[in-house]
């Protein structure tokens, strides 16, 4: 059996739920090798959980991934990267090597902060990101943020936001929905190929304990991408990967609680999907 390889250019979660951390756990899990080249280190204050954000340069960066394609990829995904700069190297990267199984994951914000850490680089990666994107998974405030539509609350928002998203050259959108979009009684998350939606359930699991799910989610679709799974059938795993984390999601302290990327193992399929639904 040949191990598929992925790389992930993504920040560091020091506390181990989110970011690069999430997705080599997740790899891990879904059977396939993960590299990484590292954008940035996220820290905590032990007193209020503030984050502090200390990116890596560029030059530190390209380093990075050229160790990790000299040895080859099958697949690839982005996850906090910071600074325009270091979306223009990773556009570059993609053309010059002319990859094209390629997960973007827009991460603006860390979890528990508001604030966008650098406006300007949702305007690069709509620009840069976006056209070279098999797939782009955002959440429903970067979904808002990418389609400029405003904030993001309905399912129908969502389809609207994903037209948007998909026109600025994503070949496939995922809006993560999951348990916030508050007018559904399931989790929802959405999928747009250009022509039909599809529309992934599960039951709402209520939690505060979903640290590093979105990271999760798409470390789970790029896993399995390398491995030869279409979009669709990627984007199943992946929901049914995270509904289980979720579940066994725990209290690490005071302010957080992570899922467990170890959920999924014999774990049921709890995910309904279909395409084109009303």
């Amino acid at each position: 059996m040949t191990i598929k390889k992925v790389m992930t250019i993504a920040g560091s979660d020091t506390s181990g739920g989110a970011g690069i951390q999430a997705d080599i756990k997740t790899f891990q899990e879904l059977g396939v090798y993960g590299m990484t080249a590292l954008t940035t280190i996220v820290t905590m204050d032990p007193k209020d959980w503030h984050h502090s954000v200390f990116p890596i340069s560029v030059e530190t960066l390209k380093p990075q991934i050229d160790t990790v394609l000299s040895v080859g990829i099958n697949a690839m995904k982005t996850g906090m990267l910071g600074t325009v700069e270091i979306i223009e190297l990773v556009a570059k990267v993609i053309d010059e090597h002319k990859l094209e199984t390629v997960v973007i994951d827009p991460v603006m914000v860390c979890k528990g902060e508001d604030e966008v850490l650098n406006p300007e680089t949702t305007d690069a990666m709509r620009e840069l990101l976006l056209p070279r994107a098999l797939v782009v998974t955002p959440n429903l405030f970067e979904a808002g943020q990418l389609a400029q539509t405003g904030p993001v609350k309905t399912l129908e928002q969502m389809k609207e936001a994903a037209v948007k998203i998909h026109d600025l050259g994503a070949k496939y959108v995922v809006i993560k929905g999951g348990s916030k979009l508050l007018t559904e009684e399931k989790s929802i998350d959405l999928l747009y190929d250009g022509k039909d939606f599809t529309i992934f359930e599960s039951e709402k699991i209520e939690t505060n304990f979903t640290h590093g799910a979105g990271c999760t989610f798409s470390s789970a679709i790029t896993a399995e991408l390398a491995k030869g799974s279409t979009v669709i059938e990627a984007v199943e795993v992946a929901k049914d990967f995270i509904s289980a984390a979720i579940s066994k999601g725990f209290r690490l302290n005071e302010f957080v609680g992570p899922t467990w990327h170890g959920a999924y193992r014999g774990s049921s399929k709890p995910t309904e999907y279909c395409v084109d639904c009303e």
